[in-house]
């Protein structure tokens, strides 16, 4: 089966990988890009219908041997993403892997190794804004790397926030209490993770206290937007993903940093800052990650999954037809 092109589905990605795989995954990716092997494609969206979006991101993995694409349409009727592999070096179709799965979890593993490297070493109380889809895995990344004693919840819809404090709670073994505004949500929290699609911003400066970490995941596209910019003035350490995806798409910080090149600098790659050894200086008043969203993250999972795939027999075999080089005929007059 090593040969074969292989479908992977929903449920054998869940089975192949949790969470903890997926941040060790990750983890190699990031290590990988900061070495050079793995560089992004440049993200890229186009929106269509009233808001709804079509979404194209990718990676070279060459320390892998991978190359590879998601894509995929954010409707309001849902999505059907896919990622798919290739051989870097004969361009041979590997796999097609339904990514749903797959993207919450490297969107939940990155924010956990960012908030490892920067969230002070004993917060405990963590704030969620938002309660869809992406909630509970962001919270059990979390957990992975900081020991919760308590997680609060806000939601535009108090009934989701009720559902999801129930949910987690239960499933997480953690004590999760459902607020009824953003502020109540993240007063004196350590941690503060949103995960929404907001079009407007609904974190303010002076609701965040001092010695917080962000986790900005949400909005990945201009026309959402999250926390004030004034938020990014507070902040000791501003990683991301992809900062040149930030530079492009993300509303919060093309507002507060405009056009000043060297301020941008300031954004770094999470990877440098894992390589590196950096985290949360001493003293620092807050710190942020942005996560966009990035080729290298799906890559990362993607490859893992694949590998134990081929290695326990799992996935169902795609026929491929004998490649060979086109010849065209042109007919002349």
């Amino acid at each position: 089966m090593a040969d074969q092109a292989l479908w992977i589905t929903e449920a054998e990605v869940a089975a192949l990988v949790d969470l903890r795989d997926a941040i060790a995954a990750l983890e190699r990716g990031l290590a990988d890009e900061a070495a050079g092997g793995a560089v992004n494609m440049e993200k890229t969206h186009a929106t269509f219908g009233h808001g709804d979006t079509l979404h194209a991101i990718g990676a070279t993995m060459t320390a892998q041997g991978m190359v590879g694409t998601k894509t995929w349409a954010h409707t309001e009727g849902g999505a059907n993403p896919l990622l798919i592999l290739f051989d870097a070096a004969d361009g041979r179709l590997l796999a097609v892997i339904e990514a749903f799965a797959l993207g919450q979890l490297r969107t939940a593993a990155i924010s956990g190794i960012a908030t490892g490297r920067l969230a002070a070493p004993q917060a405990c109380e963590m704030a969620l804004v938002g309660a869809g889809k992406q909630a509970l895995a962001q919270v059990a990344a979390v957990a992975a790397v900081r020991r919760l004693k308590r997680v609060r919840v806000a939601s535009r819809k108090p009934q989701n926030a009720e559902a999801f404090a129930r949910r987690a709670g239960a499933e997480l073994k953690l004590e999760v209490e459902p607020c009824d505004s953003v502020a109540a949500a993240v007063k004196q929290a350590d941690i503060i993770t949103l995960v929404t699609r907001a079009t407007a911003p609904f974190l303010r400066s002076e609701m965040v206290a001092r010695g917080a970490h962000i986790n900005a995941v949400g909005a990945v596209v201009p026309e959402r937007a999250e926390f004030e910019p004034s938020v990014l003035a507070r902040c000791a350490v501003v990683a991301a993903d992809t900062p040149a995806a930030v530079h492009n798409l993300s509303h919060e910080f093309r507002e507060f940093y405009g056009n000043n090149d060297r301020a941008w600098d300031s954004v770094l790659p999470l990877s440098r800052v894992l390589v590196t050894g950096g985290g949360r200086p001493a003293d620092a008043d807050l710190t942020l990650f942005k996560a966009m969203g990035m080729g290298i993250s799906d890559l990362s999972v993607g490859v893992e999954v694949l590998r134990r795939a081929r290695a326990g027999g799992v996935g169902r075999a795609l026929a491929q037809t004998r490649r060979a080089r086109p010849r065209f005929a042109i007919n002349q007059m």
